[in-house]
């Protein structure tokens, strides 16, 4: 009785085989399927190798949503040399909030030489290339984000000779912590001092002759400093033709949460556009000389997530390759041998043309004749 269910069950499996078999006495092979099998694999080689990288590949994923910190402090990282001395200039923060940073809460005065060294021009030439491509090439932001903390650094690497000339030029660099609210950080002519109303500069002492608001900008970026991200006015360098003028930046700041396989981290990315004008009251064109960085904060936060196909996707995928190539190219080798047969068919009909066959009745039959296995020896 065991066996007897046994039995049935085996032949109820069998019944549900979905993949019969076909005994090699009935398969013929051919060389035109040979050939197409060939290139089906082929085929399916070169499209798993494609596979196997995108599945290895990551992507950029991003989200917007409306910031709800406001209570946080905005850091502002910043490296700027002037080409004046640093007892001749000031620079100082003040929001819309009438609140003032002044620079000596964390920003550091160093006196340098403007003019850089070979190795520096190499730098800068180096990054204001790069700039350029990402100006034209967006997506080149992502690669930048996920080789985030692996890259070389991008600060300016430091002097290689010993040069003799006196500095001439000041270094601002170091960093501010100021309210999330719109302001305007500025370097002008004399060292800022608290006012009832704001904030002034203490430029009566300075001669107007040694006024030069040429600046390089070596790195300014909002937010946790990561190595290895380029921000819009890294290695910008500006030559002022006169002494009166105002270069000016309109920044737009973008509250950015980045997280890849590498780090988590909250930082900023940022907009900019520029202005610059020579300062003449006669002319209309008034101002104080200077470098002003007006900054918003943009309300929409923006999360950067970096993603990895799922290995299921992958394997169905993979499936859907092989099963397609094979499906496909075994559908145009039957129809490619139909047509080649309907072809060779109606060739084999009309090489043989009807003949006069005589009777012994003196008659003549114009029937085909019939080949038979002796008529061909």
């Amino acid at each position: 009785m065991r066996r007897l269910n046994r039995k049935k069950t085996l032949n109820l499996m069998k019944e549900l085989d979905a993949f019969p078999k076909v005994p090699e006495s009935y398969v013929e092979t051919s060389a035109s399927g040979g050939t197409v099998s060939l290139i089906a694999f082929i085929t399916i080689a070169f499209l798993t190798i494609m596979e196997f990288t995108v599945y290895w590949d990551t992507w950029m994923k991003y989200e917007y949503e409306v910031d709800k910190d406001f209570t946080s402090k905005l850091r502002i990282n910043i490296d700027i040399t002037v080409a004046m001395r640093c007892q001749y200039v000031g620079a100082d923060v003040l929001d819309l909030a009438e609140t003032m940073v002044a620079s000596a809460d964390g920003l550091i005065y160093e006196p340098v030489i403007f003019d850089l060294s070979p190795q520096q021009k190499e730098w800068q030439r180096m990054l204001q290339l790069i700039q350029s491509r990402l100006q034209e090439e967006h997506s080149l932001q992502d690669v930048i984000f996920k080789s985030a903390f692996k890259s070389a650094s991008t600060a300016l690497p430091p002097r290689e000779d010993n040069s003799l000339q006196s500095p001439d030029a000041c270094r601002i660099h170091g960093h501010l912590y100021v309210n999330k609210v719109a302001g305007n950080f500025h370097i002008t002519v004399g060292k800022a001092i608290p006012h009832p109303r704001g904030h002034a500069h203490l430029a009566a002492l300075v001669s107007h002759e040694s006024y030069n608001f040429s600046h390089r900008i070596d790195h300014l970026s909002f937010g946790e400093l990561i190595p290895g991200i380029i921000n819009p006015l890294d290695g910008t360098e500006k030559i002022a033709s006169d002494h009166n003028q105002m270069f000016q930046y309109f920044i737009t700041v973008v509250p950015t949460k980045l997280h890849t396989y590498k780090i988590s981290a909250e930082t900023h990315q940022f907009s900019v556009t520029e202005r610059e004008r020579v300062i003449n009251h006669a002319a209309g064109s008034h101002g104080v000389s200077g470098i002003f960085m007006k900054y918003d904060i943009s309300s929409l936060m923006v999360t950067v997530t970096e993603e990895h196909m799922p290995f299921w996707q992958f394997l169905v995928r993979l499936c859907g390759i092989i099963g397609g190539i094979f499906s496909t190219t075994g559908i145009l080798h039957g129809f490619g041998r139909f047509v080649a047969e309907i072809i060779f068919c109606r060739f084999r009909l009309g090489s043989y043309k009807s003949t006069s066959v005589p009777l012994p009745d003196g008659h003549t039959s114009n029937h085909l004749p019939l080949i038979t296995d002796n008529s061909t020896h």
